[in-house]
């Protein structure tokens, strides 16, 4: 046993990480706790924002934590490896990785941590959508009691055939948390040799070549891929024909997945049943003449056919399990190991 502890240290290096975001103090405590059996790794949290005081702490960093470092910050880690972003989606760090990456390498990791609740919202977006559980809701709030089938009918997902596209963490556990259902499953991803778990059910599996096909066999599309440039408007108003006048649209992914003036005539002209929206097109929308933001450019808040929802598949952010991924990648590193988990590659842009 001394023997395994000895062997242990030696592969340990000392490491520096840097948050250079403001982490809240239950996150602080949780990360010490689970990495206190390592006594060579400091932890240095980002007490205020100015550029004055991270550019200081990053100094002599080895890993990263944070959203959206600066060109100018990642100059001044010039002992950096790792740089972790803790949330889903990299496009907006893609050409400053490119970019840094031409001198020296920094590896640029995608947090999946976020990935149960996510996957649990987009379920739940699923169920109202098809319950119709809104305007039920809000006939209640009018003291409207209807109880029969007259209006807005739930529809079933009992033999239904749904179909992932993309199939990563999000996707795969929205497959799982499908799977107690009486459902038909198909799956279209980029790189199948990836797969090295066995699915949660029998499944239907395409590629990318086969997108129109996959479209025409399913009912139902849950879009989980990320945003690169073979997946920026996918899915226009051409794909979204093939669904059929039965179709209905999940995305938990990103807005522009889906091309936007598509979607809304799909859903007014009833070319596709209805959608559950989770991820939109204008993150900085300004007031209108009533004070009201929109983060979309056409009125989808006046149909009747689609569930908003603002972009909070991630909640809660409170949850510590998130962190498990990062501090585990800290670890790895801290033990002198390349095998790193969700590392980006910059080419393929995911």
């Amino acid at each position: 046993m001394k023997n395994a502890r000895a062997k242990t240290n030696l592969e340990r290096r000392n490491i520096t990480v840097s948050f250079i975001a403001t982490i809240p103090d239950p996150v602080r405590d949780y990360i010490t706790e689970k990495l206190s059996d390592f006594d060579n790794i400091d932890l240095i949290f980002q007490p205020e924002h100015s550029k004055e005081t991270i550019s200081d702490l990053v100094f002599n960093a080895d890993i990263l934590i944070g959203w959206r470092p600066s060109k100018e910050l990642l100059s001044k880690a010039l002992k950096a490896r790792l740089f972790i972003n803790p949330g889903a989606g990299v496009q907006h760090l893609l050409d400053l990785f490119r970019e840094v990456n031409e001198e020296r390498e920094i590896l640029l990791i995608n947090g999946h941590g976020n990935s149960y609740f996510v996957a649990q919202h987009a379920v739940a977006l699923l169920l109202t959508l098809m319950n119709k559980t809104v305007p039920h809701h809000e006939w209640m709030q009018e003291g409207k009691w209807r109880t029969g089938d007259n209006d807005a009918i739930s529809i079933p997902l009992r033999f239904k055939k749904v179909g992932f596209l993309g199939y990563g963490a999000i996707n795969q556990k929205i497959h799982r948390f499908l799977s107690g259902f009486d459902i038909e499953f198909s799956i279209l991803r980029k790189h199948w040799n990836k797969q090295k778990t066995s699915l949660p059910t029998e499944a239907v599996r395409y590629d990318f070549t086969q997108l129109h096909d996959f479209l025409r066999d399913i009912e139902i599309l849950i879009i989980g891929v990320p945003l690169t440039t073979i997946t920026k408007k996918l899915i226009k108003k051409r794909e979204l024909e093939l669904l059929g006048k039965g179709g209905l649209v999940v995305n938990i992914a990103r807005g522009d997945v889906i091309d936007e003036e598509s979607l809304y005539d799909c859903l007014k002209d009833n070319v596709i049943m209805g959608a559950a929206i989770d991820v939109w097109y204008d993150y900085t929308p300004k007031s209108d003449e009533e004070g009201k933001k929109y983060p979309f450019h056409f009125p989808f808040h006046k149909l009747d056919n689609i569930i908003l929802s603002p972009h909070r598949g991630y909640s809660p952010f409170s949850d510590l399990l998130r962190w498990d991924e990062i501090i585990e990648n800290i670890k790895r590193l801290a033990q002198d190991r390349s095998d790193f988990l969700n590392i980006v590659n910059l080419d393929e842009e995911y």
